[in-house]
């Protein structure tokens, strides 16, 4: 692992690999190959992780680091000025590699890839500042959100294949990059039920600071991998009306502050504060509820693993006890489909591919780029899924994908 002094860190350079305060504790009796590849898949906290390869070190951090007189940090990777996804790749008859996705495609991942790091980056400051300052515009907050709405109308398709396909923030980051997929995930499922904009602008600001309570309760306490007890219980149950607090205390609107007091009722009325149900629960806090419930469905945690999105979707599919809005579920399975774009998936004839975009007349059957097939131009082919002719068997893991 090498140490790279602070000050000759070019700003917004990304790293290839994960950036620590200081060098991981090593675990004993394990090979450098295997724990290696443990630290980079869980990121364990057993180091503070300053950054990971997908968010740039800027200039506010290094600041950041030499204010608290920190002078290095290190990695085993290297920073670039560019961030550089570490696309699948197949072999060519020839046996040289050739990549999976076409160079347009790449451009616009990488695009996506660069709005979600940048927007994530907002989103943990703003969330530093909260804590630290007390700090929470308004005015801020919407535009960034009309940014995110103009980026989802132009680009949706590759910001969902980025979801798939980014990691989530490890440690504290997790609530920020949770609320951040939530947005996205609620301004989607908002787009399909044709909300105005205005109104869609105000339902992003929402599902952003939804989780705001959270900050005001130790960290611990919702990142624990043991069971709570019943004080640390009522504390999570809280979070909800100490974030209808906050957001009327900085003036904002009524239905932006229901919504984050809201989030956790359910249809059914067993959710929390208040065990609203069905009609007494707002519009803008069923879409949430859907859209953070799927959002956790597909993030690992310190108490769960992730699961793929077909098996979250299927899952909240099955609205046992009748938890969501049937509307806003079928929302978002005619928005994503029941087989998510971005998933890898094993196809009925036997390839692999990666499903790119949504069938609106049937959520079951997406289109599906398949890798190794190419069109009589050299562009990788694209494949409408049917009943009656190639389907999805079932999705693939990074690893199948990469062997």
């Amino acid at each position: 692992m090498r140490e790279y002094p602070v000050k000759e860190i070019a700003p917004n350079s990304f790293f290839s690999k994960i950036v620590y305060l200081e060098p991981p504790v090593r675990i004993s009796g394990l090979s450098d190959q295997t724990e290696n590849s443990l630290l980079e898949s869980s990121y364990p906290d057993k180091s503070f992780v300053l950054t990971v390869p997908e968010i740039p070190f800027t200039r506010e951090l290094s600041k950041t680091l030499e204010k608290w007189s920190f002078i290095s940090v290190v990695s085993d990777g290297v920073p670039r000025k560019e961030y550089t996804r570490n696309a699948p790749a197949s072999k060519t008859e020839d046996g040289s590699i050739k990549d999976l996705f076409q160079q347009s495609d790449i451009d616009k991942v990488e695009k996506a890839e660069k709005f979600y790091s940048g927007f994530l980056y907002f989103v943990e400051d703003l969330f530093v500042r909260v804590n630290v300052s007390d700090e929470l515009d308004f005015k801020t907050i919407t535009e960034k959100i009309r940014d995110m709405l103009e980026y989802i109308k132009e680009d949706r398709r590759f910001l969902m294949r980025v979801l798939k396909n980014i990691e989530n923030a490890p440690g504290k980051s997790y609530l920020a990059s949770h609320s951040v997929r939530s947005t996205i995930l609620s301004i989607i499922i908002g787009t399909y039920l044709k909300l105005p904009n205005h109104r869609l602008i105000e339902l992003g600001v929402a599902a952003l600071l939804h989780e705001i309570g959270m900050l005001k309760l130790p960290s611990q306490i919702y990142m624990s991998k043991r069971s709570l007890n019943e004080q640390e219980k009522k504390a999570i149950v809280s979070h909800p009306i100490f974030g209808y607090s906050m957001l009327k205390s900085f003036n904002f609107p009524l239905a932006i502050s229901l919504a984050a007091l809201e989030h956790h009722e359910r249809e059914n009325g067993s959710g929390y504060p208040r065990q609203l149900s069905g009609e007494k629960i707002g519009l803008y806090s069923k879409i949430i509820a859907v859209a953070c419930s799927y959002e956790a469905l597909g993030a690992k945690r310190p108490h769960k693993e992730a699961k793929d999105g077909y098996t979250g979707m299927l899952e909240l599919l099955k609205n046992e006890g009748k938890q969501y809005d049937d509307t806003i579920v079928r929302a978002l399975v005619l928005s994503l489909s029941i087989y998510p774009i971005g998933l890898y998936v094993l196809l009925s004839n036997g390839k692999k591919g990666q499903v790119v975009d949504v069938n609106p007349e049937n959520p079951r059957f997406p289109i599906v780029q398949i890798f190794g097939e190419f069109t009589p131009d050299g562009k990788i082919k694209t494949a409408q899924t049917a009943q009656d002719d190639i389907t999805i068997v079932r999705p693939l893991t990074r690893l199948e994908i990469e062997s």
